[in-house]
């Protein structure tokens, strides 16, 4: 039998005595087209609820790829000052002056005033701005024209005045000529001739300022090889671009032992850092490269290492730092789940989680509930200010400790209780963005609670994300790796600069020192020529290229 709905048997509304002479067949077919219409209505309201969770989905990634590409992507958040609130003056019972009546003005005719006596040329910089003993200076006299035709005996010098200038010259790129005379011994007839200096790569044309140099500019300063290539030809050099290759390659092999020193001492960390960040190296087709990973660690005596491995595939992380830990290690981390499986495959290693990417889920669902996100930036703001007085106070240890147990462990407490309590909310879909940034916090609490038991332990990874920004900024100058070995290359120069960069260390001077110093110093002690121990031993007294001591 076809369904038949209540309305159309009962076009219009029945009396009582009409219903009272219906047959029960005719009932029953009523109740049934009424029950079928309610299901479908049902069935219907229940796909449009799915509809709408898809398109707020869709709409909230199109909202983050606009924010992408013409938006702001700092996730700095500045809140509004509320309008009751009084200014400075007016909380500290200051009267605030009134300003006076604008005067009433007049035109007065033109006029020429007198020239200044000193000339642009004589106010210009006259103080030195930069390091006289890293910076040739070039001087130049400057002759006074009143003293011409004049006899020194007509004239006296009673100073001088010095302005300096910041010049370039088309190509910094200098050739040492050595000269080694050949003599006679006329006693003996024997010929001699002093060997040549010897440089950090036999029979090399390369002398360690450009060996150094060139790393400089390839990973601190981002510029491709074939634009070093370019700077060359036009300083007037004919030199082929695979010779840059070679000695690079041959480069980074003097410094392998020196960066697998300095992971060893990150591994030795009882607190560390990591984190990922892709990298294309590799062929995988004709015109498509592979996705390549940099598995950056942070130890905690402010050293860096990025290994290379092929993926992101949770197995690495056992291979990058082992399956045995010292006592008492903690690994902070994202959320990513690689690292909870490797710190449950790990005995005695604790999982600490980063703050920073807790409040990014946060921040990226204000568009979805702008009022409840706007709470928890207001709660994760307030640990961060407890952080903020630890770094200004300049505290360590126990006092670091003691302040995060009295400040900070109420606020993060308070924090969590929120969360629970604006998850019990039944209003909130799954697929809602503060959904997800909730149940992301609350999986997350007993490692984001980490920091408030440890003094050592970081309450977020910025230290790190500060560190491997320079694979980013890399990447879109020379966009990828041609090869996995190169990207292998580019991880074990950017270990030993960045981490230069974190002591204070000059990276050039570093290059310069120890690769002449790694072809003698003694295979047991490398790890005193990891930048740290560098700075310890060897900076106050670093070796120098012969181009330093023509140039001083």
């Amino acid at each position: 039998m076809k369904n038949v709905t209540a309305a159309a048997l009962f076009p219009t509304p029945l009396s009582l005595e009409e219903a009272a002479a219906l047959s029960p067949q005719t009932v029953l077919l009523a109740v049934q087209g009424w029950l079928h219409t309610e299901q479908q209505l049902t069935a219907f309201q229940q796909q449009m609820t799915a509809f709408q969770a898809q398109i707020d989905a869709l709409k909230h990634q199109l909202d983050w790829f606009k924010r992408q590409t013409f938006g702001q992507k700092s996730e700095k958040r500045i809140p509004e000052a509320p309008t009751q609130q009084l200014t400075l003056a007016e909380a500290l019972g200051i009267e605030t002056p009134v300003p006076p009546a604008a005067a009433p003005t007049r035109r007065i005719p033109a006029h020429t005033r007198k020239s200044t006596r000193s000339k642009a040329e004589d106010r210009a910089e006259a103080v030195p701005f930069f390091d006289a003993d890293q910076v040739p200076v070039t001087t130049i006299e400057v002759p006074n024209p009143e003293i011409a035709g004049l006899t020194p005996e007509q004239y006296t010098v009673i100073g001088t005045k010095e302005t300096y200038r910041l010049a370039q010259q088309p190509g910094s790129y200098v050739v040492i000529k050595y000269v080694r005379p050949v003599i006679k011994r006329l006693d003996t007839q024997v010929i001699h001739c002093p060997a040549a200096p010897v440089g950090v790569l036999e029979g090399s044309r390369a002398d360690v300022s450009f060996a150094a140099g060139m790393v400089v500019d390839k990973f601190l300063y981002h510029l491709p090889l074939y634009r070093i290539h370019q700077r060359l030809q036009d300083g007037g050099f004919t030199l082929s671009r695979p010779w840059l290759t070679r000695l690079m390659q041959q480069i980074v092999g003097l410094l392998e032992p020196i960066h697998d020193a300095q992971f060893e001492s990150i591994r030795a960390s009882r607190v560390k850092a990591m984190d990922e960040t892709p990298i294309k190296a590799g062929l995988k087709g004709p015109g498509k490269m592979k996705q390549g990973y940099f598995w950056p660690v942070y130890g905690e005596l402010d050293e860096i290492c990025f290994p290379y491995c092929e993926s992101r595939r949770a197995e690495h992380v056992d291979q990058l730092l082992g399956l045995t830990a010292p006592p008492g290690s903690i690994l902070l981390t994202d959320g990513y789940a690689a690292y909870s499986r490797y710190v449950q495959k790990t005995e005695g290693l604790t999982h600490a989680q980063c703050w920073a990417h807790t409040r990014r889920e946060f921040y990226e669902s204000q568009d979805a509930d702008p009022q409840r996100a706007a709470v928890a930036l207001d709660l994760i703001s307030q640990i961060y200010a407890v952080e903020a007085e630890i770094r200004e106070q300049g505290l360590k240890g126990v006092q670091k400790h003691a302040l995060r147990l009295t400040k900070a462990k109420p606020l993060v407490e308070a924090f969590f209780t929120w969360v629970a309590d604006t998850a019990a909310d039944t209003g909130l879909l799954p697929s809602n963005p503060l959904s997800k940034a909730l149940a992301y916090a609350h999986k997350r609490r007993a490692g984001l609670e980490v920091f408030l038991s440890d003094a050592n332990v970081p309450m977020d990874t910025n230290h790190l994300e500060r560190g491997l920004r320079v694979i980013p900024m890399g990447r879109k100058n020379w966009l990828f790796c041609w090869t996995e070995l190169g990207a292998k290359q580019v991880g074990i120069v950017q270990s030993l600069l960045t981490t230069c960069r974190l002591h204070d260390i000059n990276p050039y001077d570093y290059l310069v020192d120890v690769l002449q110093r790694v072809g003698q110093h003694p295979a047991s002690r490398v790890a005193e020529l990891t930048p740290r121990l560098w700075k310890q031993h060897f900076a106050a007294n670093p070796l120098r290229s012969d181009l330093y001591n023509i140039l001083k």
